[in-house]
Parts: structure tokens; sequence; C-alpha cells
């Protein structure tokens, strides 16, 4: 369950720090003035060299071979099932995965696939989970084509696989004629955290993605990396869902002043994140879920009062946070709060916590 950020009440004050989402960024002057400077032609013919040059550039930092810019990150997970699967083939996913939770029964409605979700802690399952649920090669049986991974998990409170974890169930996928694919929204998050490349990362991805409207602060744009081939049928799949775009320099400007700037920085999200948490786990009656990236989950059931009901106390005193569940709020830190707006964030919580201890309590 996922809920929208909680719409302002008559009265409300405008959001102060927005800790909804990292998508809630606004591009910066220099990065307005780089998409405005931006050369650009007709991608579909690929004749815009910005979305070239962004494409090389993605390719090369995930190691593939081609890759293809897309409006949405959410195009780029359905393109990609739509490109490794048939109808009737089932993708082997985790239960709390983007693409089951969050993506409209897409999978279904475009592709006809079957999403099979895996349990696992923090949004992630290991090769044996994987193994256990392989199926006998039967006619009865649906065909299982893709194997999908999230990195960072999102549901699983941004947490990052760890590496050997990671290569061996896609090891695994593969082992069994499976191809793999990264839901790769939070991938330099989970770089910057773990200190690893991002080719070495994704290196038993047959394709992975990265989403430049979140951290990266750009207003939209994801980019789609595989092989040629791939990459070729993809392009196919892109015209046919109405993804193909014009002058798509403009946007793709963006996303390369992220790469330039915006990745190093990263690490203050982190940082800024676990400020966050311990500040939150000396609230009474919020538990907080420890961070590894930019995520902050935090539990209100001990308050009494469900993660939507106080996301819509906090919102009319201005700081704005999702709900994530009946109990399960999440915070999301981003290069548009500093450390000042964690620090005001935590005393407007603290101070909706001590109204609704207050009210609990009859006083």
């Amino acid at each position: 369950m996922v809920h929208a950020p909680p719409r302002p009440e008559a009265g409300s004050p405008p959001v102060r720090v927005n800790l909804y989402s990292d998508t809630q960024t606004k591009p910066s002057r220099a990065m307005k003035e780089a998409m405005m400077e931006a050369e650009v032609g007709d991608e579909q013919f690929g004749e815009d060299p910005t979305v070239n040059e962004l494409c090389d550039r993605m390719a090369a930092l995930t190691g593939k071979e081609a890759a293809v810019f897309m409006p949405s990150g959410t195009m780029c997970n359905q393109i990609a099932i739509r490109t490794h699967c048939r109808a009737g083939d089932e993708v082997l996913a985790h239960q709390m995965a983007h693409i089951i939770t969050s993506e409209g029964g897409a999978a279904s409605a475009l592709t006809g696939a079957l999403l099979t979700g895996l349990p696992g802690a923090r949004g992630q399952f290991d090769a044996d989970t994987l193994r256990g649920a392989f199926r006998a090669k039967t006619r009865y049986a649906p065909p299982q084509t893709l194997v999908e991974v999230e990195q960072t998990s999102n549901l699983g409170g941004g947490s990052v696989w760890g590496q050997a974890k990671l290569d061996a169930v896609l090891q695994t996928a593969h082992e069994a004629g499976m191809a793999t694919h990264m839901d790769g929204a939070r991938l330099m998050n989970a770089v910057v955290a773990a200190g690893i490349p991002a080719a070495e990362m994704v290196k038993h991805c047959d394709t992975v993605w990265l989403d430049f409207t979140k951290g990266l602060g750009a207003p939209l744009g994801a980019v789609l990396c595989g092989s040629e081939e791939f990459i070729g049928h993809a392009w196919r799949w892109k015209q046919r869902f109405g993804g193909s775009m014009r002058q798509a320099g403009i946007c793709a400007a963006a996303c390369i002043y992220s790469l330039d700037h915006n990745i190093d920085r990263l690490a203050d999200d982190h940082a800024n994140a676990k400020a966050l948490a311990r500040g939150l786990a000396q609230i009474e009656g919020i538990t907080v879920e420890e961070p590894e990236t930019n995520l902050v989950f935090f539990d209100t059931s001990a308050l009494g009062v469900t993660a939507l009901d106080f996301a819509k106390k906090a919102r009319r005193r201005g700081i704005s946070f999702g709900a994530m569940g009946p109990y399960r709020a999440r915070a999301c830190t981003h290069l548009d709060v500093d450390r000042a707006g964690i620090d005001e964030s935590l005393a407007v919580i603290r101070e909706v916590a001590g109204v609704v201890r207050t009210n609990s309590a009859g006083v």
C-alpha cells in the first residue's frame, strides 16, 4: 500500500521540507541552463546529439553495449519485460518489487506476463529462494523467462544488495536459462553507498536502467542499457508504447548534468538520512529502520496512529513524507533537503508525536 502525499488542507502552510520522495527534486538553475543550451535533433531518427551522448555514457557506465533514452523508469521496466518475455511467461521478483506493487499491473496488461513474488528480508531474496521457485519444465508450467532485482530496494528500506549475494542470484538465474534485469532506479545510491563501480555491480545483469528523476535531480528521464540486439528490439517497443521523442536533448542535457554533478553528492543524502533516523529514534512511540541509503522508514503503531494520519498532521505543519503501509511511513532525503531541513522536520515530527500521545492519554 503506497499513498500519494497528503493533499494540503485549507489554511495549511506550503511544504517547507519535502521528504515525500526524491522525485520531488527541482532542477537547479545550472541544470536549467544546460537544458537551454543543449544541442538537439530528432531523437526518433538517432539525430539528437545530446541524447546520443547520454546513451553512450550510460552504456559505458554500466558496461553494456548500447542504451536507449526513455521518458520514465516504469517504461524502462515494462519495455524490458516486454522485450525479454512473451505472453504467458513468468517473471520472478521480490514480492515487494516495484513492478509488482507500483506499476498498475502493467506487466500483465502490456505483456501478459505472470509476476511471481519471492520472500526475503529488506526487499531481497537469495539464490536458494530463487532455486526453490523454479518449476519443472513441462507444458503445464509457464515458461520462466526473467529474474528481476531492484537496486536499491525501495520498500526494502532503500537496502543495497551485497555484491556476492547479488552475483549468486543472477548467476543462478543464468544457469537456469533465465535472463536477468535490474530495476536500477536508485542504482547510483547503491554505487555510492557500497563503493562499487556500476559496471561491476551490474556485470551479471542482462539489462539495467537508471532513473535520473530521483536523487540525481533531473525533471524526467531514464536510460535502459543492454546488448545491441536487445536495445534494437526495445526500440520497437518504445515506438509502440509511444515513448519515442523528438528534440529530447533538452531533457537528456539535464541527465548529463546530473551525471557530472550529482552522483558524488548522494553521500550527503545518505548522511542526512542517518541523521534523520537518529533523531526519529529518540522520539517516544516511533520505531526506525536503520537506513542504508537515502530512504528512512519508521513505524507509528506504538503511537496508535496510522502512518497516513501521522503524515497528514505533519503536512499541516509544512513537512511532507509518505505512508507506505498501515503504520509504515517513509521519509526520503535528496538534494533539495539540507541538514537544516532535517532538523526542522525532526522538530515538527517530535511536536506531532507529542500531540498524538497527549490526545491518546485523554489529557
